[in-house]
């Protein structure tokens, strides 16, 4: 018999920039966001508190080509300002969808968004609100994989979830392997040892310091959120 509570009282959701674009070449898609929410949104009915790491690609990609022999820190710059154009996106289909959500930004930008103050982040998780970083770290060369993990474990989250394309780990490549095994657990050190490229290494190495476990699963399946956050077998638990 499934239980009605949920395994997990506070999350982080990773959500790449790539996600929100749906089937377009950059960009957000309208009728994708609005479902990722919808799914957020069933999980915070269950009385869980959600915060949201967004990424940038979605729309760094559309000036990536111009980025090309630019300054490493300038370029990352431009990145967290596409994360916070994202959050705002986010953050107001969440509006419109009955959530209440609070967009904190690691760089400073008042006139836009609030700066992020770790007390003031959890106040609003105990408030119910959904709690979306924005910029990243706000400190270039560091990925929004790495602002996942830390915000993860500033804020006491008890997983840091991983949205992505496929639904979990694989040993190989399942596109270019049919024989790829689909891991349910595997342990951060095993991972690590097979270079199965979950999350860049400094995230990676900080969830693991940190016994913040990591689960990967697909933001494109119907209910898996739900799935992941209710303790049932979805995608793949990376642990300590």
């Amino acid at each position: 018999m499934k239980s009605n509570v949920p395994a997990h009282h506070r999350i982080l959701l990773k959500l790449s920039g790539e996600a929100l674009m749906g089937e377009d070449a950059f960009g957000i898609n309208r009728a994708t966001i609005v479902r990722i929410v919808e799914e957020i949104a069933e999980v915070t009915r269950l009385g869980v508190q959600v915060a949201v790491v967004i990424g940038g690609g979605n729309i760094f990609r559309g000036v990536a080509g111009g980025s090309v022999g630019m300054d490493r820190a300038t370029a990352d710059y431009m990145g967290m300002l596409a994360t916070v154009m994202n959050a705002l996106a986010l953050g107001d289909t969440m509006e419109k969808a009955g959530l209440t959500a609070r967009v904190m930004s690691a760089i400073g930008i008042e006139q836009v968004v609030e700066p992020y103050v770790r007390p003031k982040a959890l106040q609003y998780l105990e408030e119910g609100k959904v709690v979306i970083f924005a910029a990243g770290t706000g400190n270039p060369f560091f990925t929004t994989d790495t602002a996942a993990a830390l915000r993860g474990a500033e804020i006491g989250a008890e997983l840091v979830l991983k949205a992505t394309k496929v639904d979990g780990v694989y040993s190989a490549d399942p596109k270019k392997d049919p024989a790829a095994k689909l891991f349910s657990k595997i342990s951060f050190d095993q991972a690590i040892a097979e270079n199965l490229g979950i999350m860049d290494a400094t995230a990676f190495a900080l969830c693991r310091d940190q016994k913040l476990p990591v689960k990967v699963f697909s933001i494109f399946k119907n209910g898996a959120l739900k799935r992941v956050v209710m303790g049932e077998d979805e995608g793949t638990l990376v642990y300590a």
